[in-house]
């Protein structure tokens, strides 16, 4: 690791789920104020590759590997690394949604669906940021990308809801560790975006009559016209992160809102 904080104009990020929805958004956003992006994927290297392609400058990459794969995540952190010449800012964003209402799955699938999702979306991220901490310097940045199920449950996707819970006290956990070390970690909820994992959802609402309407969906590039875009209506706003600040400052709890996935090259 480095003593110095890294140049803004020039950071070395990795992006878990980045192939795709927002995890893309996020690629192309970093990339877009001359950041060098590491795009992970687990089995798409040919969307991979598109949005490597897509990506302004140079000096790009990717990376694969399954999240639920423990020497898999360390593989792909540790490739990251090696090929932008290390790692100034990691976004976990990579998740899975897997249908599994109590009431109408059988007792293996309600195991399977649970085993799946916190690999994926709690453990995964976990070893992320195990090994990305061997990485990181000062100045350094963990970002976990939440969801607003981690606050008001997911009743059709209850492991996915839980796991966002998780992952936020995982930021938390680690917001304190690492801060003594000028490494920050927080979390954000873009709110609902109508990407590929979405868009069933958001169907199933459709067929039952209840159109969420345009201002439900947080699209994944910035408001046509500049301005600002309007929370997702029904969002809580209560719920709290722990984010202890670089350097000396005592901790502070701080208000997880959502956010647009291109704010996140912002942070």
């Amino acid at each position: 690791m480095g003593d110095k904080v890294p140049d803004m104009a020039s950071r070395k990020v990795l992006v878990t789920g980045a192939s795709r929805g927002i995890g893309a958004a996020i690629a192309q956003a970093f990339a877009a104020r001359g950041d060098r992006i590491a795009v992970h994927h687990r089995a798409s290297p040919d969307l991979a590759a598109t949005v490597l392609a897509g990506l302004p400058g140079d000096g790009h990459l990717v990376v694969s590997g399954d999240l639920a794969d423990p020497d898999a995540v360390r593989t792909f952190v540790d490739a990251a690394a090696t090929g932008l010449g290390g790692l100034d800012v990691v976004v976990n964003n990579a998740a899975v949604a897997i249908g599994h209402p109590i009431l109408e799955q059988d007792y293996d699938d309600w195991q399977e669906a649970w085993q799946e999702t916190l690999a994926v979306n709690l453990l995964g991220p976990a070893n992320v940021c195990w090994c990305a901490a061997r990485h990181l310097g000062p100045g350094g940045r963990i970002v976990n990308v939440s969801s607003r199920g981690a606050f008001r449950g997911e009743p059709r996707y209850p492991a996915y809801g839980a796991s966002k819970a998780g992952l936020n006290s995982l930021t938390q956990s680690l917001a304190s560790v690492l801060a003594p070390r000028g490494i920050a970690v927080t979390a954000v909820a873009p709110g609902f975006t109508e990407t590929e994992m979405g868009r069933a959802v958001m169907d199933s609402v459709r067929r039952r009559g209840c159109d969420p309407g345009p201002e439900s969906v947080q699209p994944s590039g910035p408001p046509r016209g500049g301005g600002r875009r309007r929370a997702v209506p029904g969002l809580p706003r209560g719920g709290m992160v722990l984010r202890r600040r670089p350097g000396p400052q005592r901790r502070q709890l701080l208000p997880l809102t959502t956010t647009p996935a291109w704010k996140l090259a912002d942070r």
